[in-house]
């Protein structure tokens, strides 16, 4: 394509292509730091619908080794946001070689907390903060977890912030653009701390799931082992792709791994949550 940019991001590589230089501009400076590929894992497309659309009414269409053919195109102001949204969906549909949960993931010590939620329960929000606050920043879209060791591998993309907390970035961070009038609002994407892309072929073991839950007072509630195995088989994007590997996977995390849902008020509370219950185990 015209313009263009491969970039690898723990395991992966992306080829990330686009007939308007601006998406692929924003895209190097907030990956900035992170190596290059020369054979890329995935292919990301972004395309005028029709050869006008380029310059009138620009719009951009989501393509690529997996695509949604129903998907609506984005405005090429949001051309940031369809990268990010197009290298989602070459992971969710194509990726086989780790069992993907749509979770964030923090380490200390060698030790890795899973934070997995539906969208808005705050876990990017989480992740970003503890990140910056002396814990290492694994990933915030999915967690990679290894089907033979149960280890989690390093997935460091940015991370999607959105509203009200775009403000926990701290000063100095390299941000994206700010993007109006999304599905979601404002989104502003955020680059990892630095040690999260310098390190981000180290894995880590987990010792805590997570389940939060943002806007609500306090709560901690301990998670059984049927509700935890639902709840992150919700959570995963390849599980039955994977068959007998990934069924096997998701087992033995859930019967080594201990489960919790949080209720938080707001960040700095559920960042706290997650300090003691880190501190307990």
């Amino acid at each position: 394509m015209r313009h263009s940019l491969s970039l690898k991001v723990g395991p992966v590589g992306f080829r990330v292509g686009s007939d308007w230089h601006a998406p692929i501009a924003q895209l190097a400076a907030l990956y900035e730091g992170y190596p290059s590929v020369d054979v890329p894992d995935f292919t990301v497309r972004l395309e005028a619908l029709r050869p006008w659309r380029r310059w009138i009414r620009p719009s951009v269409a989501i393509h690529g080794d997996y695509r949604l053919p129903e998907a609506a195109p984005l405005p090429l102001a949001q051309g940031l946001l369809a990268a990010e949204l197009g290298m989602n969906l070459q992971m969710a549909l194509g990726y086989r070689r780790h069992l993907l949960l749509h979770a964030a993931v923090v380490e200390r010590d060698g030790r890795a907390v899973v934070m997995s939620g539906v969208s808005g329960a705050g876990k990017s929000t989480l992740a970003l903060m503890l990140g910056q606050g002396g814990w290492r920043f694994l990933g915030d879209e999915f967690a990679l977890v290894d089907c033979a060791s149960e280890g989690v591998v390093p997935f460091p993309r940015a991370v999607s912030l959105k509203n009200g907390s775009i403000a926990v970035a701290a000063e100095g961070a390299r941000m994206g653009p700010m993007l109006r009038g999304t599905p979601k609002g404002v989104i502003r994407h955020c680059a990892p701390p630095g040690d999260a892309v310098a390190r981000m072929d180290e894995g880590a073991s987990p010792v805590l799931l997570v389940f939060p839950r943002f806007g609500f007072a306090g709560a901690v509630r301990g998670l059984d082992r049927a509700e935890t195995f639902v709840r992150l088989t919700q959570a995963s994007t390849n599980y039955a792709m994977l068959g007998e590997a990934g069924f096997r996977a998701l087992t033995r995390l859930v019967e080594g791994v201990p489960a919790v849902a949080i209720d938080y008020p707001d960040g700095a509370a559920g960042v706290a949550q997650v300090e003691a219950l880190f501190a307990g185990l």
